[in-house]
Order: structure tokens, then sequence, then C-alpha cells
């Protein structure tokens, strides 16, 4: 999604553009997100009392947070990272930077959506945070005032009232805060390939290869070394989500990048309706409705991009779903999927000018919102491709800010 959304940004300002990748357009990471635009995503994952927290997740079988441990030395450096963000002051800072982001979502991402005829793929029923405790809605009261401080419209409700916008929602749960707004597409990857469609339509060129490196000049990369042929180029965007970090690494840059893995089951055919999204704050899931289905989407599991699945996260995640909305218990079609997140420890993206070649740029690290900053990442490359003011603050995300 960010790749693509950079490349018609740049054929926006008259670039012939070609887009290198190994697979096909949305087929990596993009095609199993949840397919929420996340407008009231401001809080970063680092957040006060994480470090309490962290042990305790990694030994519940039914945690959100796994760790590989044949991964653990190699991803240590990036806990690291990580706890120190959850100091208020970065949190604060991290969600205005996050917030600076979100605010320009739509008005980035919907002139493509037009163009490309995808408006039938977009809906808008909004969003539900969910509890079912109330101890949980009182440990959650910083994260939804920081969210209320950044602009996001959130209306409380009880129980009944979240039951009257989602009538299958379990009688467990007690409150929810509504975001009216959100918006979400019923098939991220039928997306993703509408805008690569109208790339190709544009005149753009998709190489399907894989990059293994780069000749650098005196000017900077003039050559892309891919596993069959050399590319010449002029300007260079690495938006190639986790597997940019070796890449980056190439060009001399080290960028915490960790792949946070998420997984996700299918409800395939469910005939259980759902009107907006769900997500549930206690069982860190997000449940919505798709073309194919209900899909149910979460966990975090640190490991190596490339090593097999652990399908086990994915039955976690589908029986929360259930919990969640009881009349899927009986369902038995399903399909289940991970991805690599690309994620920083301060849970902002990598936006800007290579601090060593004047011809590259770095566009990722997005964690969960790849498909909602994908838009306005592209927007505001083309501005730093182009000289012109970028239309957000990039100083937040500055590739040498670690």
């Amino acid at each position: 999604m960010v790749g693509i959304c950079c490349a018609l940004y740049l054929q926006n300002e008259g670039y012939q553009v070609t887009v290198i990748d190994r697979n096909a357009p949305g087929e990596a990471t993009s095609s199993g997100n949840l397919g929420g635009f996340g407008i009231a995503s401001c809080p970063p994952a680092a957040m006060p009392g994480i470090i309490r927290k962290v042990p305790g997740m990694l030994f519940k079988e039914t945690a959100p947070l796994k760790l590989r441990w044949g991964h653990a030395v190699t991803a240590l450096p990036w806990f690291i990272r990580f706890i120190a963000q959850s100091r208020r002051s970065n949190v604060e800072a991290n969600a205005r930077a996050r917030q600076s982001l979100l605010d320009k979502v739509h008005e980035a991402i919907d002139p493509l959506i037009d163009e490309a005829g995808a408006q039938a793929l977009m809906k808008s029923a909004g969003l539900m945070f969910t509890f079912e405790n109330e101890a949980a809605f009182q440990k959650a009261a910083y994260a939804f005032e920081l969210r209320k401080r950044n602009g996001v419209d959130l209306d409380l409700l009880d129980g009944n009232e979240a039951r009257q916008v989602e009538p299958n929602l379990s009688e467990n749960i007690i409150r929810a805060y509504r975001v009216a707004n959100f918006s979400n597409t019923a098939d991220p990857l039928r997306l993703v390939q509408a805008l690569a469609q109208l790339f190709l339509a544009r005149g753009g060129i998709y190489h399907r290869a894989e990059v293994r490196g780069f000749k650098v000049g005196s000017k900077g990369v003039s050559d892309i070394l891919t596993d069959t042929s050399e590319i010449p180029v002029e300007v260079l965007v690495l938006a190639a989500g986790v597997w940019s970090r070796p890449l980056a690494k190439q060009l001399g840059s080290s960028i915490p990048l960790e792949a946070e893995r998420g997984y996700h089951t299918n409800f395939v055919g469910s005939e259980v309706a759902m009107t907006g999204a769900i997500m549930s704050v206690e069982r860190h899931v997000a449940v919505t409705p798709m073309r194919e289905g209900i899909r149910v989407g979460g966990m975090a599991e640190f490991a190596a991009p490339d090593a097999p699945a652990d399908m086990r996260y994915a039955k976690i995640v589908r029986a929360h779903a259930q919990a969640l909305f009881p009349g899927l218990l009986s369902h038995q079609k399903f399909s289940e999927w991970m991805g690599p997140r690309p994620s920083h420890p301060d849970a902002k993206p990598v936006i800007g000018r290579s601090p060593l070649h004047r011809n590259v740029y770095f566009a990722f690290g997005h964690d969960h919102l790849g498909l909602t900053f994908g838009g306005i990442t592209g927007k505001l490359i083309s501005e730093l491709v182009t000289n012109n003011m970028p239309s957000v603050d990039l100083a937040p995300f500055r590739p040498d800010r670690f």
C-alpha cells in the first residue's frame, strides 16, 4: 500500500515510475490487514506502565505479545528502546506526531481511491472500542484521554447502546467508545490491486523481482541490483515494509525495525451480521466485516520476518472473536494468515531523505497503519522529491532520529 501510493503521487508530479516488488500488488502484509483507516490510532504501543505488563504477556499463552526465543537476542535492543518510549513525555510526543499524519489520511488517500474507481470497496460505518469489565475501562482512561486531546471524536456508550449499534455483540460488553466517522475497506487486497491498476494505466512499470543491493556513484544510488537484472535510477524510494531494514543498512542507515507479526482468521461466509469495526480493549483484537466474511486479527509476535507462522495464534484470535460474537461459535469454515508488520520502537514511520544519499528516500515502518498511512506517506514523499513544503512537519519521522 505504501509503495504503490508513493508511486502514484510521484506520477502526479510527472515522474516515470517503476515499482520493484517480489510479490504481486498487495499480496504481502497489505492483503491481510483488518481494512480500517485508523483515524483513532494516535496512542503508540509503548504506553506508561508497559514495562510491568511485558513479562506477563510473554508467558501467558493467550496474551497478545509473543517472542520467538531464538530471536530474543536480536530483538533485545529494540525492546530496550521500546521501553524507553513509554515515558509519558515520549508518549505525548509520539501521539502528537502520529495524529499529524492521521489528520491528513483521507485528504491524501480519497482522491486516489476515487480515480481508481474503488469507492465501492469503502464503507463508513464506525468503530467501537469495547470493554467487558469496569477495571479495564478505568485502566484505559489515559489512552482515550490522549485520543480526545488529539482531536478524536468519541461517544461513550453503555452495553445496551453498544448492542443497538451491533445487535450480535456479546452481552458481556458493558461499555464502548464509538468513533462514528471511522471508515474501512471490505477488501484491502482488492483495494491495493485497484490502485496498482491505476498506476499501470498511467504508464507505470511493475517489475517482479527481488532487490539484492545497489550501485552507488558520486550522485547517490545509480542502479538497483535485483535477482534478474540491474535497473538504473534517478530517484529511489525504499518502501519495502519490514524488508526495508537490511536494504537501508546496505545504504548505510541502521534503523531499529522489527517484524511485529500479526495473525488473522477469516470466518468465511459468516452469516453473523456486523455493522462496523470492533476493537476489544481487553482482548487486543479487532473484528471487521469483510467481503468474504468476518475477519479477526491481533497478536504481536516478534520473530524473523520469514520464520514459519505459528497458527496457534490464529486460533487464539478466533476464540476471542467467538467470545465477542457468540453467533460465530458454530461457524466451521475458516482461513488463516500471518503477516509481518514493520514496527519501530516509537511507533512512528520513517519518512524522509536518506542521511547519506541525496537521491534516496525512506518510507517504511508504519506498524499497524500501513493501509492508513499509505496515501499521506506517498504525498509527503512526492513533496520531498520535488522540493516542495511537506504537508506535515517531518521532524518526528526523520530517518536519523534513532
